[in-house]
Order: structure tokens, then sequence, then C-alpha cells
């Protein structure tokens, strides 16, 4: 099950508190202040976890609460400060404080780390307030409190291209012909119900990500359907391919409605380059391929997952516009393609 969204309470642990102590010893009756200092109290931290998927964990634990710093003793002896506490979470992980909606940070690479609850600093204790006209002090410092706060975590996945289309538009198909993803396939709507990830493995030991996004429809961006809930997880890709399927009434309409979904969602995710993509070409025979205005996209290319006609193809141009994305390089609509209607 994927969960992509919790809120927790955090609180990080409090500050130990100063002592107020006179040393006494045998030959020493009036010994001096000898209270000691604080301990800190553990923070609260956020870590990226390579081997996490999910934020299943904290659906059924929601308070994370870093333990508090010892008190000063006598002797001048220091209360230990305590450990801080970290939350693994999957790569790609945004926190947001949960009553503001203000952003904190988010980890994106494995082992990247974001405090969220910072630790109480410890109190003095009376030792430190002597001085050569007060040499009794019996001041101390109490320790202070430990940040406590409520967080959202919203996990928004790290794929390279995104598959984008209405409900049986062939994207879970697709997804288990380029890579070794097995997702759930159907013949009726709705069929994906969480995102799926596979890995597009190429010769020369290069590969990229691939990510199916259950179904959108009109009105996603309202949060209507599976599309509100699941738009996220195709944000941080550097890629978007919009799927319609070939016995669609009408495929220019569909493209216009996904891309008008993704615009109302996000401008920034509609700016992103994308390709569209003619599915089940196997459907129309020898029949010639609907004309698509799609003057922002790179090309409109066809394949069929069912023949497998045209899936290499498709998996070496993903890569070219994959690695363009990452040197940001100049997209022109074609020129990632040397031959015209090579899927045809």
């Amino acid at each position: 099950m994927l969960i992509d969204r919790a809120v927790v309470r955090v609180v990080g642990g409090s500050g130990g508190s100063g002592a107020s102590s006179f040393a006494r010893f045998k030959y020493k009756p009036k010994g001096g202040p000898d209270g000691g200092d604080w301990g800190n109290g553990g923070s609260v931290y956020v870590k990226a976890d390579p081997n996490l998927a999910t934020l299943l964990d904290y659906r059924y634990r929601t308070i994370w609460q870093a333990d508090r710093g010892e008190h000063g003793k006598g002797k001048t002896q220091t209360g230990a400060s305590t450990s801080d506490i970290y939350l693994p979470v999957p790569p790609g992980t945004v926190v947001r404080d949960a009553v503001s909606g203000e952003l904190i940070g988010e980890v994106l690479q494995p082992g990247d780390t974001l405090r969220v609850a910072r630790g109480g600093r410890g109190g003095r204790g009376n030792a430190r307030f002597a001085t050569s006209t007060h040499q009794a002090p019996r001041e101390w410092e109490p320790g202070e409190a430990g940040e406590d706060r409520q967080i959202e975590l919203v996990l928004k996945l790290i794929a390279d291209v995104g598959l984008v289309g209405e409900p049986n538009a062939g994207k879970s198909t697709l997804l288990s012909v380029v890579s070794a993803a097995r997702p759930k396939i159907a013949d009726y709507p709705f069929t994906t119900l969480e995102p799926n990830l596979g890995v597009v493995a190429l010769s020369g030991h290069r590969s990229y990500i691939v990510a199916d996004i259950p179904g959108i429809i009109e009105g996603a961006h309202e949060g209507r359907g599976l599309g509100f809930r699941f738009l996220q997880h195709v944000e941080r890709t550097r890629v978007l391919a919009f799927l319609v399927p070939l016995d669609d009434e009408h495929p220019q309409a569909t493209y216009d409605r996904l891309r008008e979904e993704v615009r109302k969602y996000s401008e920034e995710l509609a700016g992103k380059r994308h390709v569209v993509l003619l599915t089940k070409r196997d459907l129309l025979g020898d029949r010639p391929l609907p004309e698509i205005r799609a003057s922002e996209a790179i090309e409109v290319l066809s394949v069929s997952s069912a023949s497998g006609n045209g899936v290499n193809e498709l998996k070496e141009q993903l890569w070219k516009l994959v690695e363009g994305a990452k040197s940001d390089a100049p997209a022109e609509p074609g020129a990632a393609w040397e031959e015209e209607d090579s899927f045809q």
C-alpha cells in the first residue's frame, strides 16, 4: 500500500535544569557553589532512507518525541545530553508545518537529513553565577522546552519520465513492457490505484525511472477521481508522456483535456518538456494515424505495447529526452528524433 501523506507530531526533548549545590567536604565546611550544568535535549530529524517507498510507518505511530537532557548535579557534574532521533522517510519527501502550511524543507537524496523539532537547551548550575562579590549564589536555570509541532510529510516520487493519461490509456501495460515492473492490468477503469515505478534498463549501463500515474479525469485538479491525489508524483519528473489511446473517439480532445488538467494543477508542471504517445497502435491496422495538434510537445509518437512495435525505439528516445532535460538543453520540436514516423 502506498501511503504518500501523513501528519505526525514531533517533540524535541527538553533541556535538563542546572543544579544548585554547595561543596561539603570534611575539611572544607564552607565549600563554594558546585552545581553542575544541564544536558541538552534531543532534536528530531527527518532522514531519507533509500530502502523505503512509503510513509506507512507514520499512519500507526503519530507522535515522535526525543528524550530530555539530564539535570546537572553537585560536584559540578554536567548532565548528559540525549541522542537525537531520526524519522526514516523515502527520498523525495517534502516536509511542511501542518498548521501554517509553511515549507520546512525536503529530503531528496539518500542520507539527506532535515531538523524538524529542535531540542531544548539545558540550564546553568549555580557554579556559573559565582563572582568575587557574589560567592554563594543560589541561582540556577531551568532547561528550555523542546520544540513541539505538527508536521505534514508528503511523498513525491522521484522519476525521470511520468506517464499521464486517462483510465485505460495503456499506462500500466506500457510500463510492464519497457521495464521489469509488474503493475496490475485489467480491462476496466481505475485498475491502477497507486503509482508504480519501473526501471528501464538499456545497453551501456544506462537506465532511467518511469512512473505510471493513476488515471487522470476531467476535474482532477479539483480533487475528482484519483488524479489530484497523484498528480503530485509527476512534479519531480523530467519528462512527461501524455498517453492517448488510438481507440479513443476524440484523441485531440483527450490530449487537450489532459494538458488542461495538468496546467490547472501546476503551471510549472505544464511547462515541462513532454511527448504525446499514441498507444494501442495495433488496433488501427492499416489505417493512418489521427492528426494531433500539439505545438508544445517535443514529438507525437505511436507505439503498440501488445505487439512490441516501436517499444525499443521509444526507450531510446525517452533516454535522449531525459538526458537533455538533465543538461537543460533547449528542446526543439522534433529535435530528439532522427527519423520521422519511426513508430509507424
